[in-house]
């Protein structure tokens, strides 16, 4: 293609664009100092709205109720929120999500709450590319039950399979752990065949959706699910260090023994008594003070998807993607350049990484000149695309310059 060609197909895709109106919602998306953010899956972009409610919160609730908003609406909000997580992005019924610690505490929580409901197991299965938190929880925990990790290999450009998966499970298998969007590839797991795999194993499955949640549908309970946690800093655009979610099927909350006792996850918190007795249903999930604050911005994004509705989201997604995945070919496909993600669409969530050894290095060139992807080891720019605040031409206009500065490098 032409550069004319390409930028009049760029603005072709966001004319047609029924989303395109939404882009104007977001703080900075008109900064002449940021050419193009392609970096959403990392942290989403503020919505103006946010400002309005964080001003009302300080002023109204923290400043005019005090203590006493806790009693009017404090401690009932990680349900609520939870609950509208689950409604709106997870597919999951009332009851079964809340809103509490980060990411890492909670996947800490409900992997050791699965560990103890099959106790006469001694396996857990985790993909070997798995987000490095996620490992290190994993072999922490097996570590500390004297349990043994089972590795899914997985391809640098996908992710868990039902074949790789399968090979891993065993008789001892206890609880599976895997992301449903691959952190680094942006492949989207088999939610579901993988699911019944691991229950016909006898073994229980903990699905991290941070990469998925607010940009690809999921059914939790279609899929019949047993545990998730995820994020809400980058597609839920709730702000640096946003509160994680997690969710537990219902059939489990009877049962669930997690290991983090607090005083609001028990049964009577004012009661002040001597000994531990769980909550009923969700919030024996909580255990410390719920992060109020964090959970306001959060709230704004969970409007706006309500709004669109998440298909649509994906709609734009797929798009996105695949017209990144023509311009970099086109441009850079000549200079080596690999595209390390599924080629069909239908199989990568938001996101794309392409490889090149030069790209180790370019990252601070580029976010000084207002271009900002990721970087991944060894080689890898990570390009994530915000459906609702991301551009068909802010996508060219970034991965432009990534070719220019490639080629600039080629010529030094």
């Amino acid at each position: 293609m032409t550069p004319d060609s390409r930028l009049a197909l760029a603005r072709s895709l966001d004319a047609e664009d029924p989303l395109a109106s939404r882009r104007s919602l977001f703080e900075g998306h008109d900064d002449d100092a940021v050419a193009a953010y392609l970096d959403g899956n990392s942290l989403g972009r503020p919505l103006k709205a946010t400002s309005a409610r964080l001003t009302e919160f300080v002023r109204d609730q923290w400043g005019g109720r005090l203590i006493r908003a806790w009693d009017e609406d404090w401690l009932q909000l990680p349900q609520r929120v939870g609950d509208r997580i689950g409604r709106i992005a997870l597919g999951a019924a009332p009851g079964q999500c809340v809103v509490a610690d980060s990411t890492s505490v909670l996947l800490y929580k409900v992997v050791r709450a699965a560990c103890a409901a099959r106790p006469d197991r001694t396996e857990i299965v985790i993909e070997r590319d798995n987000f490095p938190t996620d490992r290190f929880i994993v072999e922490a925990i097996a570590a500390d039950r004297g349990l043994t990790v089972r590795w899914v290999e997985v391809a640098p450009d996908a992710g868990p399979t039902l074949e790789g998966v399968s090979e891993a499970l065993g008789p001892d298998t206890a609880v599976v752990v895997l992301s449903h969007v691959a952190y680094r590839s942006a492949h989207i797991a088999d939610m579901e065949a993988i699911t019944r795999l691991t229950h016909d194993a006898g073994a229980l499955i903990v699905w991290d959706l941070s990469h998925s949640v607010g940009s690809v549908p999921v059914r939790l309970d279609e899929c019949e699910a047993d545990f998730a946690v995820g994020c809400s800093y980058k597609y839920l655009n709730g702000g640096p260090g946003a509160p994680a979610w997690a969710y537990v099927a219902a059939r489990h909350l009877a049962d669930l023994s997690q290991p983090i006792p607090g005083w609001l996850g028990s049964a009577d918190p004012f009661g002040m008594g001597t000994g531990y007795q769980p909550a009923d249903g969700i919030r024996r999930m909580v255990s410390g003070t719920p992060p109020i604050l964090g959970m306001q911005a959060l709230q704004d994004m969970l409007d706006l998807l309500e709004e669109v509705g998440i298909e649509a989201v994906r709609a734009k997604s797929l798009k996105l993607t695949s017209f990144a995945v023509t311009i970099v070919e086109d441009l850079m496909g000549a200079d080596g350049v690999q595209i390390a993600s599924p080629r069909t669409p239908e199989e990568r969530g938001s996101h794309i990484t392409i490889d090149h050894p030069a790209f180790s290095g370019m990252i601070s060139e580029l976010w000084r000149d207002g271009i900002i992807p990721d970087f991944r080891n060894p080689h890898g720019l990570r390009l994530g695309f915000s459906p609702l605040s991301t551009s068909f031409e802010e996508t060219l206009v970034g991965i432009g310059s990534i070719a220019d500065r490639l080629r600039s490098r080629g010529l030094d």
